[in-house]
């Protein structure tokens, strides 16, 4: 089974299925969907359209440089079938699954690291330029002396006796 990559956003086409355009020079661009291939039509850069792998990796925000890629890469040598290299491969590439995903996570985890001590700070500042609304208004100016009288009403001087 011949799997392919979409020409505009990098995801994999399965036979039977995407669109394919020849141009007049004989280069074949493959669309996973009609939404790619509209875009390739508008003539759009898919490292500019921010819903594409292009987009991502251009802007850090996926892993792009990470040795565990290298196992994804095509071979175009033929191996003798042997069931105990099949099993060991089979074996490596949980491991490997294992690793890239540990490692994006991290990748992700290192990337939203400055955010969120921007936002800490952005949150104190903003709490300091409206501190007003948090305290009571006898908080911020200090205490606040209320004059009682002492009249008595004549309720309370019954009560009394």
């Amino acid at each position: 089974m011949r799997l392919v990559k979409c020409w505009f956003c990098s995801s994999t086409i399965y036979p039977g299925h995407g669109i394919q355009f020849v141009r007049n020079d004989a280069k074949i661009f493959r669309f996973c969907r009609s939404k790619c291939h509209k875009n390739f039509k508008m003539k759009r850069n898919p490292r500019k359209v921010k819903w594409t792998k292009a987009f991502r990796a251009a802007h850090g925000k996926d892993m792009t440089k990470d040795k565990t890629f290298e196992f994804e890469k095509k071979r175009n040598r033929p191996e003798r079938y042997d069931r105990n290299v099949t099993e060991n491969t089979l074996k490596a590439i949980k491991k490997i699954d294992k690793i890239r995903s540990a490692r994006e996570a991290k990748h992700i985890e290192n990337r939203l690291k400055p955010n969120k001590q921007k936002k800490l700070l952005d949150d104190k500042k903003e709490h300091d330029q409206h501190i007003h609304l948090v305290q009571a208004p006898g908080s911020v100016t200090g205490k606040i002396k209320v004059d009682v009288s002492e009249k008595k009403s004549v309720q309370n001087e019954a009560m009394e006796e």
